[in-house]
């Protein structure tokens, strides 16, 4: 890659890999003559499944349509293309799947280009090693990590920073494509601003803001391009009819964090607190200010997730205002009557979880609007042990909602619509996580090792 001392332009097509994205935006993108294409497909966002099951976020044929397009936009750009969190949860499997995937569509276009390999699955030994170091902390409400955590869990992924990145590129002459395990949103983007020599601080928060795509524009988009200069880097949609503005850009700054001005992240704290954005022009924002602080020791988080038994669960309708206006007390009838019923079931061999629409569904206790509404949603899950069981229970507790009496019922035919059938809806394999924990490191590359090939 070559940049000019005075600017490094990004192209980002999505903030997803998988999801598509107009293609003719992203030609408008490569006519600026981009140095680097860096696109995102990883996140936690979707639950633990992918990484408890092996499972991708999208299917295979939305990211080989995808990955078609970038490659196509790769080779007339002539630059780098960085794909990162390989299958959304960048394990080695995924990895091996994307580079399966970019084999396949060279072999058909009669391709040919050097393809770099980056991969995130951790040893579980060396974390049990670092755990008894004291070397790994919790992230965030979660518990000290459990040396039988680590056992449990289907396998466990480190968040990579920039520096694999630059290395993939830096060590083996004439990368055109980077795959990476699992990565740190903003990395790819960061790795090649820092590589061509710009400010860290300002590279980390463009990359906070592209990884998402055009989310941070009005209305929020798909392909967008980032230009940085050596005090200041600017943000603009690709499509024509989107803009980004000044408030569109600064709410994206606060996306997904959890302090306002401060983002911690592998390496360092983003400090964002003297940030100044100015509107350009009608379409485009300009930020300064960043500011970044190294860490004093280098962590990187770690994530695995465990199976924790199957899942059923039913879906019905409600609209019986009396019904609705005494739900809470009927369910819990139903609950301790299901309970009852399997009684040689120990309590804590499996849950049953309702969830209510319509009352407080999406905050649960939290909710702060008390009206109650004309219908429901209900939803009950039920988590144990084996699928039948999780069923069994699951239509002990429907039959027993269906038909439960409450003061003032009117109808005896039945308290709900169920509009599926099945009646009880088996889910299969539940899983959730169970590290989530950051980890110390001596080198911020020794833990993610890269096979370079020709494809």
């Amino acid at each position: 890659m070559t940049a000019s001392n005075d600017e490094i332009r990004i192209l980002t097509p999505s903030g997803m890999l998988g999801y598509g994205f107009p293609v003719d935006h992203f030609k408008l993108g490569l006519a600026q003559k981009p140095h680097a294409i860096t696109i995102d497909s990883g996140s936690t966002d979707s639950g633990p499944q992918k990484l408890g099951l092996g499972e991708m976020t999208c299917s295979r044929e939305a990211y080989v349509k995808d990955i078609e397009v970038l490659l196509e936009g790769q080779r007339a750009a002539k630059v780098p293309l960085l794909i990162s969190s390989a299958g959304g949860d960048g394990t080695n499997l995924h990895v091996d799947v994307f580079r399966d995937i970019i084999v396949e569509i060279a072999n058909k276009r009669g391709w040919h280009f050097k393809l770099a390999s980056i991969y995130a699955d951790i040893d579980k030994g060396h974390i049990q090693k670092e755990l008894k170091a004291g070397r790994v902390e919790p992230l965030g409400p979660v518990p000290p990590l459990d040396p039988r955590e680590v056992d449990a869990a289907t396998v466990v992924v480190a968040q990579m920073g920039a520096e694999p990145f630059l290395k993939a590129l830096d060590e083996s002459e004439g990368v055109d494509v980077v795959v990476s395990g699992r990565s740190y949103d903003p990395s790819p983007t960061a790795a090649m601003a820092i590589r061509a020599g710009f400010d860290p601080a300002l590279a980390w928060h463009m990359g906070k803001i592209m990884e998402c795509g055009a989310l941070c524009a009005e209305p929020v988009g798909r392909n967008v391009m980032g230009y940085l200069r050596r005090d200041h880097f600017e943000i603009e949609p690709l499509n024509p009819n989107e803009r980004c503005t000044t408030a569109s850009v600064a709410a994206h700054t606060l996306y997904e964090k959890t302090h306002p001005f401060l983002l911690a992240g592998p390496g360092g704290m983003l400090d964002l607190s003297q940030c100044k954005y100015e509107q350009v022009t009608d379409r485009r924002v300009r930020v300064s200010g960043s500011r970044f602080e190294p860490s004093k020791h280098y962590t990187v988080k770690l994530e695995g997730a465990k199976t924790s038994g199957y899942r059923s669960i039913f879906i019905a309708g409600a609209r019986d205002p009396i019904f609705i206006a005494q739900i809470d007390g009927i369910l819990a009838k139903v609950i301790a009557g299901t309970r009852a019923y399997f009684a040689e079931v120990p309590e804590e061999a499996y849950r049953i979880i309702p969830h209510i629409y319509g009352k407080n569904g999406v905050m649960g206790e939290l909710e702060p609007v008390k009206t109650p509404a004309h219908e429901l949603c209900i939803i009950v899950e039920v988590a144990a042990a084996t699928q039948s069981l999780a069923t069994a229970i699951c239509g002990k507790a429907r039959t027993s909602l269906m038909h439960a009496p409450y003061p003032g019922r009117i109808a005896t035919a039945g308290n709900l619509a169920s509009p599926f059938t099945p009646l009880e809806i088996p889910l299969g394999q539940a899983c959730e996580f169970n590290v989530y924990h950051l980890m110390t490191v001596d080198s911020p590359t020794a833990l993610f090792p890269i096979k370079y090939e020709e494809i």
